[in-house]
Formats: C-alpha cells, sequence, structure tokens
C-alpha cells in the first residue's frame, strides 16, 4: 500500500505521537471485573473433549462426521457473508454489538444444552443411524447461526469498548492473566482426572457401566460449564458499554468490502490464518488418551510451566514497546508448532518404521519430560501470545477508521475469520477422514480394547509433526506487516483529534452537524 494513500491532516510533533504510549482508562472497575468474568467465560466449558464426545460417547460413524462438517462449512461462510452485512448496518441506542449479544445469550445456551444432552435422546442408535446424523446436523447449523451473531458481536465489542489502545491491552492482559491463574483450565482438567479414573477402572463398575460413567461425567460437566458461563457472560453484556462512536451514516456492502482491501493490516493477518489454517493433523487429548492411556498428561506435564503463566503477562508491555508487532506475532504463533517437531524426533527414539513397535512416543515417563519442556518454554509467550493476535486485529480497526472515516468490524472480522474457516474446514474435513482411513476404532475407548500400534503411531504424528509442517506457511504474510512505530503512532494521534471533534458536535445535540461532520469524513477518505 502506497504511503501517499494514508491521510495526512498535519504534522505531528514527537510528544504528541507518544499517545500511543499514554497511560488512558476509559473503562472503570465494575466493567473491567465484568470483563474479566466474560473473558473466563469463553474458555469456562470442556469443548476440548467434543470430538471425542461425538465419536465415543455419541458415537457419529466417522464417515457421517466427515459429511458434516463439509456441510456447515459451506453454511459456515454463506452464513458468515448475511450476517456481518446484517450487523455493519445496526445502530441502536444500546449500540451496533451488544443488542445481539444481549437476545442471543439464552438461545445459545439453550443449544449448547441440547448439544451435551444429546446422548440422552439420540443414545442406543447406531453409529451409522440417518435420524441421529441428521438430528447432530441441524444442532451444529443452528449453533453455527447463533454463533455467528455472538462471535462478530464479541469481536466488535472489544473493538469498540475503549477508544485507547493500552486502555485496550490492559483489558485483554488482565483478563488472560485472570483467567491463567484462576482456574481457566479447571473444568477441563477436572474432567481430565475424571475421564482417566473411568478408563484406568479406578471407579467400580458394579452399578454402572464405563459407557455409563462416561455419559454421566459429560453430560453432567458440559450442563454445568453452560450454564454458568452464560451466566457470567450476560452480567457482562448488561453492563458493558461501547465507546467509540460509529459513523451516523452505514457503510453500504460495497463501501465494507473496499474497506478490507485497502486494510493493508487486517489482509496480512487475514492471509496467515488462512495458511495456517491449513494445518492438517490430530488432538492432543487422542494421543494422551488412545496411546498412553494418561489424560492427566496434560495437566502434570504443565505443572514446571505453570508459575510461568501469569508471569508472562508481566513483560507483554515492555515486549510491545522494544519489539515490532511483526517479529512478536510470528515468535508467539509459532513457537509452538517448532518445538513439537523436536517432541516427534524425541518420540521416534527406538521406533521400528516396519512393524510399528518401540519408540519412546508410547512410554509415559520419557513423554513427561519431553512434553514438560515443551510446555515451559511455550508458555513463556503465552501472555504474548493471548494479546498480541487480539490488539493487532484492533489496531487494523482503527486504520480503517484512520483511512476510511468509518469502522467495519462486522465485515472485517467475518471477512478474516472467513478466509480461515474455509482453509480450516478444508483440513479439518481432511482430518476426520484422515482418523478414519488410518482404521480408528471408535468402540475401543469405551470397550477398553487397545487401538492397532500403527494406529498409536499416526495418532502421535497428526498431534506433532504433521501440523508443524503442513501450517508453516503461515510465517511468510506477516514478514510484510509494518505498522509499526511512528505511522501507528501518527494513526492514534490523528484518531484522538478526530474522535475528541466527533464528540463535540454530538454533545452539542445538533444532529445535522453530526450527519454533516460524519458524511464529510467518510467523502475526505475515499477522495
Amino acid at each position: 500500500m502506497a504511503e501517499e494513500n494514508l491521510p495526512q491532516e498535519h504534522q505531528y510533533s514527537d510528544e504528541e505521537l507518544q499517545y500511543v504510549y499514554e497511560n488512558r482508562r476509559y473503562v472503570g472497575t465494575k466493567e473491567t471485573v465484568g470483563f474479566v468474568l466474560w473473558d473466563a467465560a469463553q474458555s469456562l466449558n470442556i469443548n476440548m473433549y467434543s470430538t471425542r464426545f461425538i465419536t465415543n460417547i455419541v458415537k457419529i460413524d466417522l464417515g457421517y462426521q466427515t459429511i458434516a462438517k463439509a456441510i456447515n462449512s459451506v453454511w459456515d461462510i454463506v452464513n458468515d457473508i448475511f450476517t456481518a452485512a446484517i450487523v455493519e448496518k445496526t445502530r441502536t441506542r444500546w449500540g451496533k454489538f451488544r443488542p445481539y449479544l444481549l437476545a442471543l445469550a439464552v438461545p445459545g445456551m439453550l443449544l449448547t444444552l441440547a448439544y451435551w444432552f444429546m446422548p440422552l435422546y439420540v443414545g442406543g442408535k447406531a453409529a451409522n443411524s440417518v435420524g441421529k446424523f441428521i438430528i447432530y446436523l441441524l444442532l451444529e447449523i443452528l449453533k453455527e447461526g447463533v454463533g455467528t451473531f455472538q462471535g462478530i458481536s464479541r469481536t466488535g465489542l472489544l473493538a469498540t469498548i475503549t477508544p485507547h489502545p493500552v486502555d485496550r491491552t490492559r483489558l485483554i492482559t488482565i483478563a488472560n492473566f485472570a483467567s491463567g491463574t484462576f482456574g481457566e483450565k479447571l473444568p477441563e482438567q477436572i474432567m481430565t482426572v475424571i475421564l482417566d479414573l473411568i478408563d484406568n477402572k479406578k471407579i467400580s463398575t458394579k452399578k454402572f457401566s464405563i459407557e455409563s460413567q462416561f455419559l454421566v461425567s459429560f453430560v453432567g460437566m458440559g450442563t454445568f460449564c453452560t450454564v454458568l458461563a452464560s451466566a457470567m457472560s450476560m452480567w457482562f453484556f448488561m453492563n458493558s458499554k461501547e465507546r467509540i462512536m460509529q459513523s451516523i451514516k452505514t457503510p453500504s456492502v460495497w463501501e465494507s468490502l473496499k474497506s478490507i482491501a485497502n486494510n493493508k493490516p487486517v489482509l496480512l493477518i487475514t492471509l496467515s490464518d488462512f495458511l495456517s489454517s491449513f494445518a492438517i493433523g490430530g488432538s492432543k487429548s487422542d494421543y494422551y488418551i488412545d496411546v498412553l492411556h494418561f489424560a492427566s498428561m496434560t495437566m502434570l506435564a504443565g505443572i514446571p510451566a505453570a508459575p510461568i503463566s501469569p508471569i508472562s503477562y508481566s513483560y507483554v508491555p515492555w515486549f510491545r514497546r522494544h519489539f515490532s508487532s511483526r517479529l512478536l506475532y510470528i515468535v508467539s504463533h509459532y513457537i509452538n508448532n517448532f518445538l513439537l517437531i523436536f517432541v516427534f524426533l524425541f518420540g521416534c527414539i527406538g521406533f521400528n518404521p516396519k512393524t510399528f513397535k518401540g519408540g519412546l512416543y508410547r512410554k509415559r515417563l520419557p513423554m513427561f519430560f519431553a512434553m514438560a519442556i515443551w510446555e515451559v518454554i511455550w508458555t513463556l509467550f503465552y501472555g504474548l501470545r493471548s494479546v498480541i493476535g487480539t490488539e493487532l486485529y484492533n489496531e487494523g480497526m482503527d486504520y480503517c477508521e484512520w483511512k476510511n472515516g468509518f469502522r467495519t468490524e462486522a465485515m472485517t472480522s467475518v471477512a478474516k475469520g472467513l478466509a480461515a474457516k474455509v482453509s480450516g474446514s478444508v483440513s479439518g474435513v481432511i482430518s476426520t477422514a484422515l482418523k478414519k482411513f488410518i482404521g480408528y476404532d471408535q468402540n475401543a475407548y469405551t470397550e477398553g480394547v487397545e487401538q492397532p500400534d500403527y494406529v498409536k503411531f499416526y495418532l502421535f504424528a497428526m498431534f506433532t509433526i504433521v501440523p508443524s509442517v503442513t501450517g508453516a506457511l503461515g510465517i511468510v504474510p506477516m514478514l510484510f506487516y509494518d505498522l509499526n512505530g511512528k505511522k501507528k503512532e501518527l494513526m492514534y494521534a490523528e484518531l484522538l483529534e478526530r474522535r475528541k471533534k466527533a464528540a463535540a458536535v454530538a454533545s452539542g445535540g445538533d444532529s445535522a452537524a453530526m450527519q454533516a461532520y460524519a458524511e464529510e469524513q467518510i467523502h475526505s477518505k475515499q477522495q
């Protein structure tokens, strides 16, 4: 993007350009607490076991799952486009995004409960039952429809809750720090222990079969997490506020699309997400459960890294001041995949590729040390990863306002998410089909039967080396990200001045003047 196309209202002194680093606060204590609760609610779930729930408890045939993923992927794309157009046109006295979050909180909760209750009303049907498949598919489609409105609105609210980048970084950092310190993963950890106890027959099975114990555990934990997370989110929605004024004239669909096309920061992030989402592979929980029969490895291997997680947030501001966003994004997002290559090589020591026998990857103690080291190094960048991705997107939205005179959070978030969803859907379909292709036995888990040796190796490879290699292309676009230094400082200095003018017009109650001001901004930025 040529620099001459950027808005240049007047020259700013170095002192004025330090606006981006000033510690200004707009969000009060009550709203900050609500934001922390809302952020915690996003991870108050057992979603890491959702695939196991569908595959081994509800027992939807893997072939049917592949079909459902393909259908839902197409619906996801269509749904995203018209949902973004609706949200982009929204203007209410409650804001642009809050109305959807408030209105869909209860329906979203009920749909999620219906998902976790599936074993109760489709249990006993064959894995390839068409009726069971249709119910599962309809739930996925409905959840996706409601989830799109919620997802777009969540992203938009975060971008408009405060006009200052430091205040926004403060909110994100506090929320992520609190979640990581005070039990962000507690539901998953509790579920992990329960699954291990059942899997290793440490719970009496005189009254209930192993399958029944798994069923009760999933339904119970899924219900508890859904209700609690919904209540926490609703409280925040009731007490939140959007502080960045939207232009009175709503941009057309063409203007929204055009604003995305000329938004270099968002385009680069979108392309990076698109390429990264082509990563094909399996899950860590599949490896821990089906190969090591030790789901609690995810907790034990994380113990050495636990003290580092909250500390990792403390040096995020320092990183932000001394290193470019480009470098921070690449390091924090791809260190994980880089380290997993070495985990794979370590696990393959002693492995016989002809017989699929041997290999350290099948032994708990060696893999505990390997995974613990991986966790420690990766956690050093945990705070940075939690903050930098969101902040880069929010900077991209501010860049849109700076360049065009209006904001298009809904359409931009959809375009960004759509690219990742298209590639992610392709890789998801392939990953599910690949699991069936390697001969994964869906009944082995609930029947206490071992997976074949070759399946165990493939599950290990699909968790480590395969996604590391297939997702590495996402690094390339971020090498060209340049919204740093003086350019970013100039943007925020000019935005501050422009927003002050808009606020002054609005506070004067002169709607005609406000309309003229908004149209002037849009017209000037389109020239």
